[in-house]
């Protein structure tokens, strides 16, 4: 660490550095002391000729005031204001060489991105700058500051409202899903207020457009107005819509090897360098809408609610560190005492043959025939199924940690991979390949060999083995997407998300008539 010796500095230089250093600072912020001059050279309106920075900044903190519900980050854009002497860099830096006219622009043609231009005010901000390039249209000094502070306020809003939704999308699936666990960023006040530093605004608006091919291919389709088979033009939009708004958050993966499961599909792929290397089908949990009763253009504004059915497979984020061969299964207690003892106590020979052991406080119990389980409390025992053929969760279980209890299995059911509808379990995946999984995990050697001799012993035991590189694991739900050959692929909408996530959006979508104009 650089020490320095105070003792050794006389005060004339150190109020010169300081002097200095506040002089660098202050040529860091902008000067407006010719402000009104400015504002008449380039309007020609002899009322700017008057305009001060003093008398703007009274007007403005009123303007400030009064526009505060008009904001959706009131705090942010007051705060900025304030700490920068209420500077109107929109109107100075960007009005007279087109920039705000631009950007207006980028608003009105947000409908491409399935969202209503009203939400970013365009016509209101071409309606003033109209003003200001009109030499009459501004006719004292008053209104001319409220003009200034309004175009200011107006603009700076606008332009963090396009780009948090173009960025990261209109809504945060965290408040409208409850088994949502993905890790997904959201705008904070730094990526905000990027905006009040942009030099070049064409280079900045192009720079935030989703570039995401499969963006790309759905915003495609709903411009050329695209209907898909079985589905009604209208519903195929709201597929487009409500998916596009999920491709904008920021949940992706980054890793260049990963497992993503895709639910609606009943499908996981081992992705590496973009491409996917292993895909196979899955079952996945129990849906509240498998039988399609709800759809997105007959619902009502009660299912926008979401009410997740209590076997539904969440979506989140994980890494795989662990898998377990032969796995002991741990029956969950709703499990247990909705199904398990149900059947005990039609058939006192349904555990044994199941070969699922019965504990009471830790302790294993070995006449299990002498209980009554029709009358015993539903959490008095606890159940495990040992390993074997008819294991529940088959020869190996992958793990990963998260908070619903869910991991990838194998399964000694084998019948509903032939099933178009796959959202069969109690909410783990149940996967058609997991030896195919394993193998790409833990690649060719004396360890996967080791697993697969395992995974064929008549007389298996239970063995855990851990990933040499922990690989991280995505179960999202996507109804409609691109596929290799550039065709919008659409599936049912098994849980009734894309209706819980079209409900919320409604507010902010294009409508018809703007979509019409695509």
């Amino acid at each position: 660490m650089i020490k320095f010796n105070l003792k050794k500095f006389s005060p004339i230089p150190l109020l010169l550095i300081f002097a200095a250093f506040l002089l660098v600072f202050q040529s860091c912020k902008k000067s407006r002391s010719d402000l009104g001059a400015v504002l008449y050279k380039k309007t020609k309106n002899k009322v700017f000729k008057d305009a001060t920075p003093e008398g703007l900044a009274e007007v403005f903190k009123q303007v400030l005031v009064e526009e505060r519900k008009n904001m959706t980050n009131p705090n942010l854009i007051t705060a900025y204001y304030e700490q920068n002497d209420y500077d109107p860099a929109f109107v100075m830096d960007h009005i007279f060489n087109g920039d705000v006219d631009l950007t207006a622009n980028y608003f009105e043609k947000v409908n491409q991105h399935g969202l209503d231009p009203k939400m970013f005010n365009a016509d209101k901000i071409k309606a003033l700058v109209d003003k200001f390039q009109d030499k009459k249209a501004i006719k004292n000094i008053d209104e001319a500051y409220k003009d200034i502070a309004l175009l200011e306020i107006t603009t700076a809003n606008s332009l963090i409202n396009y780009s948090n939704a173009l960025q990261y999308g209109i809504l945060s699936p965290r408040k409208i899903y409850q088994r949502y666990f993905t890790a997904t960023k959201r705008p904070d006040s730094i990526s905000m207020s990027k905006i009040f530093h942009i030099t070049n605004m064409k280079a900045y608006l192009d720079s935030i457009q989703p570039k995401d091919p499969q963006y790309l291919a759905l915003q495609k389709a709903l411009m050329d107005g695209s209907t898909a088979p079985g589905l009604s033009k209208e519903e195929t939009t709201r597929y487009l819509v409500a998916n596009m708004e999920r491709l904008r958050w920021k949940n992706k993966p980054t890793q260049s090897k990963y497992v993503v499961v895709n639910i609606p599909d009943y499908r996981l792929d081992v992705m590496e360098n973009g491409q996917s290397v292993l895909n196979m089908k899955v079952c996945v949990g129990e849906g509240r809408n498998k039988d399609r009763e709800n759809s997105l253009v007959d619902y009502d504004e009660s299912d926008k609610i979401d009410r997740p059915f209590s076997r539904e497979t969440p979506q989140l984020n994980s890494v795989i560190h662990s898998v377990q061969v032969n796995p002991v299964w741990n029956i969950p207690e709703s499990i247990a005492s909705k199904e398990i003892m149900v059947e005990a106590a039609k058939d006192p020979y349904y555990l044994s043959s199941k070969n699922i052991d019965v504990y009471e406080n830790g302790k294993k119990i070995e006449d299990t025939e002498t209980i009554n389980f029709a009358n015993a409390p539903k959490d008095k025992y606890e159940f495990k199924q040992r390993p074997g053929d008819d294991n529940s969760l088959g020869k190996i279980k992958f793990l990963f940690n998260n908070k619903s209890s869910v991991y990838l299995h194998d399964t000694p059911a084998k019948e509903p991979f032939n099933w178009a509808m796959r959202a069969v379990s109690h909410g783990c995946v149940r996967l058609g390949d997991p030896q195919g999984l394993a193998q790409q995990l833990f690649g060719q050697g004396p360890t996967f060999d080791r697993i697969a001799k395992a995974m064929s012993e008549d007389n298996p035991e239970p063995t855990t083995i851990a990933v040499p590189s922990k690989t991280a694991v995505y179960i999202t739900y996507i109804t409609c997407w691109a596929d290799s050959n550039g065709i919008i692929q659409f599936r049912p909408d098994v849980y009734g998300l894309d209706i819980v996530l079209y409900g919320h959006l409604q507010k902010f979508l294009a409508t018809n008539d703007q979509l019409a104009k695509l």
